[in-house]
């Protein structure tokens, strides 16, 4: 099983959603993923982060609203935005990192 830092480290862009059950931004925000996902193809992985399961992540990456995205590519975080993106906006800021 892949870790956390395994599939930041890929040369492909990844996009992180550090999300929770609870969040209604977070439930808003998950049709519009699955149409990035569907429009971005392989070019781009998406993983979804729940910020009660995992909270060593949150804090390491000092996430303290939900949903918040970060894109990595190669390790190293190139962008990152709390809130909520339309499928769009989202996908022109995917475009810059590949």
């Amino acid at each position: 099983m892949e870790t956390f830092a395994d599939l930041i480290t890929s040369p492909t862009p990844v996009l992180v959603d550090i999300y929770a059950d609870w969040c209604a931004p977070c439930k808003a925000m998950a049709p519009v993923l699955e149409q990035v996902k569907k429009m971005q193809g392989d070019s781009l992985r998406i993983i979804k982060v729940n910020i009660d399961r995992n909270p060593q992540i949150a804090r390491h990456y000092a996430v303290y609203s939900v949903p918040t995205l970060l894109i990595f590519k190669n390790g190293k975080q190139l962008w990152r935005q709390s809130g909520i993106l339309s499928a769009a906006e989202l996908n022109k800021v995917i475009d810059q990192f590949r």
